[in-house]
């Protein structure tokens, strides 16, 4: 081949590929572009209200529609279905449009497995931060006061201090040195010997051995609820338990294989009264309430207990709207409100109660719009709340909670705003006037009754019961099992008989 036609083909070749490169310098900007489009449009996207144009101020019934409670007229809850998905029929307050870069953060804040696919967090630590619920169910102004004392005292030193003042306080809670140093502390019902549930305490975290780590927030409730449960062993006649959180997890229900009901059953025997005094209400539907505890009337039935023992438990629905006792079939029946209601509830007058619930029903809608979450509305006779409609975090219910609980004074009727977990309800009464019905019924004073429950913070329902009765402040089913068990064994030794689970 001739010089002359090597030339000509490596002409040719360099020709292809500045043509080739020049294709390849058009695909790019234009990809650029269209990044650069995407980026602007998700900016622009981030800043939207998720909360749709539906109307926040409801009529004086508002929308019944399916939730956790279901209720009278209406349907039973149906499975729950993702949050990016609209069923066609169902009522949503707020629109279910969602952005690219929104559904990275909840895949971030709600699904673990998608870490390693997200691009704005670059290590699993991140997102564990973000997952996290904070302190916010850990907040109580006595046990912070205890953990701050830890700075300048020995473990042994804060509960002696302590002990002493409860026993002042116990005397006169007005003048009290602990009234001045901790304002919010409420009634103390019992002597609490803080040094010797220390003690025993510490053979499980070596407490007093430890130099640099401080007892935290759990360990001092733990404490507490060790002294109490001593404390109310002798003279206990009526022990009553929140629901969910407590007695199971949140939504579900009593089942037969759960150790809880063991103790129950043994406390029953021991001529205690066991009551569950619970948020959820559905009123005139016995059914509802039986479910929940399916598993625990199977026993009575399976045991045979006889009605003088079954007399022994009841449930207080609604807070303090619904009283219900068991029936010689192992069933539930309510009790007539005139057997068991406290003058105040009498004086309720039906339209002060409608009035109290609309006004509940605006403020939730409102501050869930403004906070940009979804929500479904359950109005019910003596209740109204919100059902998140999409993923979120425990802060934004409590925030909720807090607004209601702000706005809600000044009516004839009571109420409790509360943050259940995974929702948001204001119900009429609370329950402390439930729990002081209840005991006015079965005729029980203050030092022999105990309420266990879980939420015992300034947005939870059970934070009332403080000033009726002592309490065991519980952070899940198993804790409660646990400190019932202690209880029981304490109540078996006073009759010199041993407790076998």
């Amino acid at each position: 081949m001739t010089s002359r036609g090597k030339r000509g083909r490596g002409k040719g070749e360099r020709d292809k590929e500045e043509r080739d490169k020049e294709e390849r310098d058009k695909g790019t900007k234009r990809k650029g572009r269209r990044d650069k489009e995407e980026g602007e449009e998700e900016r622009k996207e981030i800043g939207m209200a998720v909360v749709g144009h539906a109307s926040t101020r409801a009529g004086a019934h508002g929308r019944t529609l399916r939730g956790r409670f279901g209720g009278k007229g209406s349907k039973e809850r149906t499975p729950c279905h993702p949050w990016w998905t609209r069923r066609r029929g169902r009522t949503c307050l707020g629109a279910a449009s969602d952005t690219p870069t929104m559904s990275r953060w909840r895949r971030l804040l709600y699904e673990p497995e998608s870490w390693s696919r997200l691009d704005e967090v670059s290590r699993g630590a991140d997102a564990r931060v973000l997952r996290r619920k904070g302190h916010l169910k850990e907040q109580d102004q006595l046990i912070e006061f205890m953990m701050a004392m830890h700075l300048t005292h020995t473990p042994v030193e804060v509960m002696q201090k302590m002990e002493r003042w409860l026993r002042e306080h116990a005397q006169d809670a007005e003048r009290s040195t602990l009234r001045r140093l901790v304002p919010s502390v409420g009634r103390i019902h019992t002597p609490l010997r803080l040094v010797e549930a220390l003690k025993e305490y510490d053979a499980h975290a070596s407490l007093l051995r430890r130099r640099f780590v401080k007892p935290n927030f759990a360990e001092i409730r733990h404490v507490l609820n060790i002294a109490q449960l001593r404390a109310s062993a002798e003279d206990l006649r009526l022990i009553t338990f929140d629901a969910d959180g407590t007695l199971y997890a949140d939504g579900h229900h009593i089942e037969q294989e759960d150790e809880i009901i063991g103790h129950m059953v043994a406390l029953l025997r021991s001529n205690v009264h066991v009551a569950i005094v619970t948020a959820a209400g559905y009123p005139g539907d016995v059914t509802k309430f039986q479910g929940r505890i399916r598993g625990l009337l199977e026993a009575f039935q399976h045991l045979h207990l006889p009605k003088a023992i079954t007399d022994r438990f009841h449930i207080m629905g609604g807070e303090c709207n619904y009283l219900l006792r068991v029936t010689e079939d192992y069933g539930l029946e309510f009790v007539a409100e005139d057997e068991w209601q406290s003058e105040a509830m009498r004086e309720w007058e039906e339209k002060d109660i409608q009035e109290l619930l609309s006004e509940a029903q605006n403020v939730l809608l409102e501050t869930a719009s403004y906070l940009r979450l979804e929500v479904q509305l359950l109005r019910k006779e003596r209740s109204v709340g919100i059902l998140p409609q999409q993923p979120t975090i425990y802060e934004v219910l409590e925030d909720i909670a807090l607004s209601a609980q702000h706005h809600l004074t000044g009516f004839k009727v009571p109420c409790c705003a509360f943050n259940g977990g995974n929702d948001v309800f204001v119900d009429v009464g609370n329950k402390s006037m439930g729990l002081e019905a209840l005991m006015d019924y079965l005729h029980v004073h203050p030092h022999q009754a105990l309420h266990v429950g879980d939420r015992f913070t300034v947005s939870g329902n059970d934070r009332a019961t403080r000033d009726k009765c002592p309490i065991l402040w519980v952070a899940n089913p198993g804790e409660t099992t646990f400190f019932i068990s202690l209880l029981m064994n304490d109540i078996q030794q006073q009759k010199k008989t041993p407790y076998i689970e």
